[in-house]
């Protein structure tokens, strides 16, 4: 470990030194007790325009506190779980933050598990109480509520899906019971916050069961203030931000920027229950700053390509590109190893004058001070692309494991088609066979209950094992070449990185998703799905008729698309990586279907069982 990795890792120790959650939170409602914290539009129609509801941060803390005491009142002890079901609105994060002021552990579990993968979480994890949101999370949860043994009570959100029986408990009647708890116990709260230690669980963050079962990542207070500080740090964010919230609060960057971050620091998060509703709320929140998988960033990217392909007057095409062309420029040049010119700087200046802060503005991206991108693989092409806006989009690497971001770029310095330097205070190398191994104070100390999974993790030396491929460049900047276990190795032995063909594949804006296939087989082949938006108006663009997707992913024009994107994926790639063969679904992947993870990321194991007579076509 560099002496630099030692003094900065000190210097945030400092900063967390003895803290907790309850203490962060106690801090900023110190200082911005009656600013906005929360809001989301669950007790309104959710149309465009409509009044969001909005706790300050003093009525988050009440509330919170108002849980927390109806939790005591209900049997919970310190140490205890409490798990949440719920999409990302107010009544969410105040269940977190009152299952830590009854010094219990929360745990956000994803809306998406099956009933089999909740009744496995329940069983292993024993929670005391459950919060779900609605009908559909009861419907999940009734294995694992007929089955338990440790569940106390089942907290209901939507109050006409309260089912009758000793069981279930209304959320209003929850609150109810906390105020009147905390009338006549006032200190009783802060009694039991009290027993919190840095080392106290902060959460268990189930894992979204893409290989087996899931597993319960247990992340210290200690890890997720260091995360926090770590993170904000290497983002060049120093004041409270404005935000939308939008993934699951299961996944690790979404509580980290959603709710810890917030906690430590202030700020205005809007909580989007669905996130087909982010894109309206980006222009009605036009946030300061932005987090967004890479599938957000595609759909941005092929929603304005689509538009420009539509566009009749090659004059408006010209103007839109060559302005494009300057803010690329001008983000290149702000690179580790660019350069500014002051002809750079008016050209971009112009640009956006021009076009670009208008394109912004539209997409509600126009106060952004902070763009980031994680949770997959970012293509090259879609970092070019918004750069082209004048929007550097961060891309930044971790995993749950280790409590969110251990490598990012940022305003200091940042390489498109990296995932940046080790962030403050982190170890981040390269193991023999390129594996990205990290170590620090983020790390998790294992996988709850599930020793055997927590050794083949961490090793003897304190390195997580990662499970990612990377390479390192000669200024420190980590790229991600793909997942160890998704790698394809050829019949003829060759090792091929799937997600680069798939991201050459997605760039037409007609392609959804797409999987290449080839482990163990003699060539590659791909799977293609249309984009469910961007597919029907290019069609109708073009004067085809059609009555669905199905019908529309049959047609000559669009299987020609299709193998055009095909074709220009293959001139980038090496003979071996190349696309021998493909097939263009009539459906969409998601989440509910499950070929995508809840962050929109590929379950592959999924979509080779599910489309294996496919698979067997394309290798006839």
């Amino acid at each position: 470990m560099t002496q630099d990795v030692l003094t900065k890792r000190a210097e945030i120790e400092e900063q967390v030194a003895g803290r907790t959650l309850v203490d962060a939170l106690a801090h900023t409602v110190e200082r911005y007790g009656d600013d906005p914290a929360y809001a989301d539009k669950h007790h309104v129609d959710g149309e465009s325009g409509q009044s969001w509801r909005t706790l300050t941060w003093r009525q988050t803390q009440e509330t919170g506190l108002d849980v927390a005491a109806a939790l005591i009142d209900l049997g919970v002890a310190a140490g205890d779980h409490v798990a949440i079901m719920a999409t990302n609105r107010v009544e969410h994060v105040v269940a977190d933050i009152g299952v830590v002021h009854a010094a219990a552990t929360p745990m956000s579990i994803y809306n998406t598990l099956s009933v089999e993968q909740v009744a496995f979480v329940a069983d292993q994890s024993e929670p005391t109480v459950a919060i779900l949101e609605n009908a559909d999370h009861l419907a999940r949860w009734s294995e694992a509520i007929a089955t338990s043994t440790s569940l106390l009570k089942v907290v209901v959100i939507d109050g006409s899906a309260v089912p009758e029986g000793d069981t279930y408990l209304s959320w209003d009647d929850l609150l109810a019971a906390g105020r009147a708890r905390r009338q006549t116990n006032p200190d009783e709260v802060a009694a039991r916050a009290a027993e919190l230690t840095p080392e106290s669980p902060a959460t268990i963050l189930y894992t979204s069961g893409t290989t087996g079962n899931p597993k319960g990542v247990v992340l210290t207070h200690h890890n997720v203030l260091y995360e926090v500080v770590s993170t904000l740090e290497g983002a060049g964010l120093h004041s409270p931000q404005r935000a939308v919230s939008y993934l699951p609060f299961a996944h690790i960057a979404e509580r980290t920027l959603g709710i810890y971050a917030p906690i430590f620091m202030g700020g205005h998060v809007h909580c989007i229950g669905d996130p087909a509703e982010l894109l309206g709320a980006l222009g009605e929140v036009h946030p300061t700053s932005f987090f967004g998988v890479p599938r957000v960033w595609e759909k941005i990217k092929t929603g304005i390509s689509a538009k420009l392909a539509a566009d009749p007057d090659p004059a408006n095409v010209k103007l839109v590109q060559d302005s494009m062309a300057a803010g690329l420029a001008w983000v290149e040049a702000q690179q580790v190893g660019g350069t500014m010119t002051p002809e750079i700087e008016q050209a971009y200046a112009e640009a956006d004058g021009a076009i670009l802060g208008f394109l912004k503005l539209l997409l509600g991206l126009d106060q952004v001070q902070w763009a980031a991108s994680a949770a997959a693989p970012m293509p090259l092409e879609v970092a070019k692309f918004m750069a082209g806006l004048g929007i550097k989009v961060f891309d930044v690497y971790g995993m749950t494991e280790t409590c969110g971001a251990v490598t990012a770029n940022g305003p200091d310095g940042f390489k498109l088609g990296t995932v940046g330097r080790a962030t403050p205070g982190m170890e981040v190398t390269l193991g023999e066979d390129h594996e990205v191994l990290v170590r620090g104070p983020v790390n998790t100390s294992g996988y709850y209950r599930a020793d055997d999974k927590t050794a083949e993790l961490i090793d003897a030396d304190g390195w997580v094992h990662t499970g990612d491929i990377g390479t390192l460049d000669d200024d420190g900047f980590i790229s991600i070449v793909d997942r160890k276990k998704e790698l394809i190795i050829t019949s003829s032995g060759k090792n091929i990185a799937p997600s680069n063909i798939e991201n050459y594949l997605k760039e037409s804006p007609i392609i959804g998703h797409a999987m290449a296939v080839g482990d163990g087989r003699p060539y590659v082949v791909a799977v293609l799905t249309l984009d469910g938006e961007v597919a029907p108006i290019v069609a109708e663009r073009m004067g085809v008729t059609f009555t669905d997707l199905a019908d529309l992913a049959q047609k000559p024009e669009i299987l020609a698309m299709a193998q055009a994107a095909v074709d220009a994926a293959n001139e980038r790639l090496s003979r071996p990586e190349q696309v021998k063969a493909f097939e263009l679904l009539g459906t969409e992947w998601t989440a509910e279907s499950e070929e995508l993870t809840p962050t929109l990321k590929l379950k592959r194991r999924v979509v080779n069982t599910k489309y294996s007579d496919v698979l067997e076509r394309l290798y006839g």
